[in-house]
């Protein structure tokens, strides 16, 4: 399917209007946010949390846009936004602008004759795609899902954003309820399904890590024909399923199984500087060196070798994509500040994440600070949780332990609890608070762990200890 007014239009069940015999003009690109409209290029107007899209038609016309999803007409747009009728060109309009661009993704897709590989879990999502994607790089031109755009919109956007020249695409899929993976999956259908793992997060709309296996394996309803699973075979849940739409499960790990179609062995922690192993293929070994910390990351490096070799990709392939595979901005990041190293995790957490980061900053040689936040969606067992980790941290034998937000509150009474008398524990209600005196809290040659949820937004301390 050519990504055309004309097919938009079909795809979304409406009609083209204004065309102007425009109809079969292709699309160069496809968003929601009227900054990044191309010349040619299709908007999706939506009501958004703090804008209207409708409010700048007017503007991605004049920047060159070729047509507009719109749920207002012409007249409606001007009476409520002012932007005059006469500015308008093409334009579709339909009931629900988010539908529409699920519906348009799901068409686009289904016209698609590319290997399609989803990845979701609760964590280690963004990196294992940044595994998958290096590994399949070396043979393929991939196109991978960008920042944080795995949901309902982000993930419909990365698939429209596939072109005649790719031939392969690596897609991350997040939910945080039932019925979601259902949507996505209908988009996505993909040709392979990588899971992570099931944690604990979105407990409270999940409620069980049972919950979250049943959310996250309703991607299995939407693989293609020939489809295929690739499950880490460390988790006890998705271990046990071992055998999906009649095909044999692709396990993956870094345990010595004849069950497992890959694992790394000899592990080597390299502490800060990753990780190197022996990676594991049938009767065959090949070195392979992980330049991201932590044990969950060699895991997450042969999800990738184990989507590689189902793509046809040569151990050497598979060795020289792993090995290229940096820290994305806020996941498990090295920075160097003066002296001190900071560990840039503060993009999301829930108690899975929160205890690999606390391990990770235990491998550090000199003074250890961990400053973790509230994680979010952790339903009626959250105070529990919290407390948890703050135990964890100072049973880790953390130097300097600040928690930061209400929920974190629990992570710090824990940490009291079994406080030693050694170690600096102190508790801020808001970062602002912290920010206030943190200069004066570190050593010279720390190494500072940041992380909490997202809504937390922890980058405002890494920003800090940067400048």
């Amino acid at each position: 399917m050519d990504l055309t007014l004309r097919n938009v239009a079909d795809a979304c069940g409406s009609v083209l209007c204004s065309a102007q015999g425009r109809e079969d003009e292709a699309l160069t690109c496809a968003v929601i946010d009227s900054r990044k409209i191309e010349r040619g290029g299709l908007f999706f107007a939506m009501e958004g949390e703090k804008a209207d899209g409708h409010r700048f038609i007017g503007q991605v016309f004049e920047k060159g846009a070729a047509c507009v999803v719109t749920e207002k007409t012409p007249a409606e747009v001007e009476r409520l936004f002012g932007v005059p009728a006469k500015q308008w060109g093409p334009y579709i309009l339909v009931e629900d602008s988010r539908t529409a661009l699920r519906k348009t993704a799901a068409c686009y897709r289904s016209h698609l004759h590319i290997p399609v590989v989803g990845i979701t879990g609760s964590v280690g999502k963004t990196s294992t795609k940044e595994f998958v994607a290096g590994v399949l790089s070396e043979k393929y031109k991939v196109l991978k899902t960008e920042g944080n755009y795995n949901n309902e919109i982000g993930l419909p956007l990365t698939l429209l954003r596939i072109r005649e020249e790719h031939e392969a695409a690596v897609v991350e899929m997040g939910i945080s309820d039932f019925g979601e993976m259902s949507r996505l999956g209908e988009m996505a259908r993909p040709d392979i399904c990588v899971i992570t793992n099931i944690g604990q997060c979105h407990l409270e709309n999940l409620h069980s890590r049972e919950g979250i296996l049943k959310a996250k394996t309703e991607i299995f309803d939407y693989l293609q024909k020939d489809g295929q699973v690739c499950l880490n075979g460390e988790d006890d849940l998705l271990f046990a399923i071992k055998e999906v739409n009649g095909k044999k499960v692709c396990h993956f790990g870094i345990s010595e199984n004849r069950d497992f179609a890959v694992y790394a062995g000899e592990i080597e922690n390299l502490g800060l500087l990753g990780s190197r192993a022996m990676m594991h293929i049938g009767q065959e070994a090949y070195p392979v060196t992980i330049e991201l910390p932590g044990t969950h990351m060699v895991i997450n490096a042969m999800a990738a070798a184990a989507v590689g070799l189902l793509l046809g990709a040569a151990p050497q392939e598979i060795q020289e994509g792993i090995r290229k595979v940096c820290p994305v901005n806020g996941r498990s990041r090295l920075l160097k500040a003066g002296n001190r190293l900071v560990i840039d995790d503060c993009y999301n957490a829930n108690p899975v994440s929160m205890k690999a980061a606390l391990d990770l900053l235990m491998t550090a040689k000199d003074h250890k600070t961990a400053i973790l936040g509230d994680m979010f969606e952790l339903g009626e067992d959250s105070e529990r949780m919290h407390a948890e980790i703050g135990a964890y941290a100072v049973e880790q034998g953390v130097d300097a332990l600040y928690c930061v937000g209400k929920q974190a509150r629990f992570m710090y009474d824990a940490a009291l609890e079994r406080y030693d008398g050694s170690q600096d524990i102190r508790y801020f209600e808001t970062k602002e608070e912290l920010l206030e005196i943190l200069p004066g809290l570190l050593e010279e040659n720390d190494t500072v762990l940041v992380k909490a949820s997202h809504g937390m937004e922890f980058s405002a301390i890494v920003d800090s200890l940067k400048s």
